[in-house]
């Protein structure tokens, strides 16, 4: 059986390869990073206190994937025009990634997959924690790879979705909130709920996301333990949120978020999250994703050290709340 490739050996890369060895597939783990490279060629893959699984692990630079064979992308938006260049035309081409990115919307179609858990590789290891339990969503033409991922002692349920967009854009509506706030900050995203100022930056932000793709007439999928409606009538009711930020603050506390080892010197996926949210709010406005967009860029190019202090020119924003029209609500934009 051929070797599936999976390009970045990052913390769903791992998290992913692994149960493919664990279900006796052949993986290859593409990397630019020595260490990590050196890491899994010395120890293999591992997940949490799992026993570690050999894998083979090539330098990005020397690796030329045959034509026909599965490539999973588990690498970062930015990443993706130097792969899409070495990928043969016929390869299946599966990214399991967030955020949007327009090139590779433009290669055509491809299986899809989006996840809900979180998965954090340590410091140049192929070696990762799963810190938050979820689920990974797989578009009915992964169907082969969801069926080598069911076998146990895979720790995450891979659910097959008619349609992966309602879910990664679900996905976008949260990662565009926490990501620019706590890689910004310098904080873990636990820090995002304990502090009474930034919980309210959080959740103004996240309403404002969740306005924009109701504008957008985007349907939305459950990622998480609760439906985004669901989310959207908490975040209405500020007393409610708040209270409920304590429940879910102990499973974010020690976890950071994918932007966070990307500032001060970039590139980050703020084009991808924010940057695509406010291209989906057309004339809507949108003064919170625009200023915290404008806040990332701002570090990168002064190459800032992220801090708290950082975000006080975001606190008297106020976030867009208009309801979307029945017309816009009820219509359809595809990613």
């Amino acid at each position: 059986m051929e070797a599936i490739h999976i390009v970045g050996a990052g913390g769903i890369g791992c998290a992913v390869g692994y149960a493919l060895r664990q279900a006796g597939r052949e993986v290859v783990f593409v990397e630019t990073s020595e260490a990590k490279l050196a890491d899994g060629r010395a120890h293999g893959v591992r997940v949490d206190a799992l026993p570690p699984r050999r894998a083979e692990f090539v330098a990005f630079r020397e690796w030329s994937p045959p034509r026909g064979a599965m490539v999973l992308l588990c690498v970062k938006c930015p990443a993706n025009t130097a792969v899409l260049a070495r990928l043969p035309r016929d390869v299946r081409l599966i990214p399991i990634q967030n955020g949007f990115d327009p090139e590779l919307v433009a290669r055509g179609t491809f299986a899809e997959g989006i996840a809900s858990f979180v998965s954090e590789c340590l410091p140049d290891r192929t070696h990762t924690r799963l810190t938050r339990p979820g689920e990974l969503h797989l578009s009915a033409e992964a169907s082969e790879l969801a069926a080598a991922l069911s076998h146990p002692p895979f720790r995450v349920r891979v659910r097959i979705v008619a349609d992966i967009l309602p879910h990664k854009y679900t996905k976008l509506m949260y990662n565009a909130a926490i990501s620019p706030l706590a890689a910004s900050a310098g904080l873990d995203n636990g820090e995002l709920l304990r502090w009474p100022k930034l919980r309210r930056l959080f959740f103004a932000l996240l309403r404002e996301n969740h306005t924009i793709l109701s504008h957008a007439g985007i349907a939305l999928g459950q990622v998480g333990p609760l439906p985004p409606a669901t989310v959207a009538r908490i975040l209405a009711r500020p007393w409610l949120a708040h209270l409920l930020a304590w429940a879910f603050y102990p499973s974010l506390r020690g976890t950071y978020c994918s932007m966070a080892g990307d500032l001060p010197q970039g590139p980050t996926e703020i084009d991808n999250y924010n940057g695509h949210l406010i291209a989906l709010a057309g004339d809507l406005p949108c003064p919170l994703n625009r200023a915290v967009y404008a806040l990332v860029k701002k570090i990168e190019a002064e190459r800032l050290s992220p801090c708290p202090e950082l975000l006080e020119e975001l606190w008297s924003i106020q976030p867009t709340t208009k309801s979307p029209s029945p017309s816009r609500a009820n219509s359809r934009v595809a990613g």
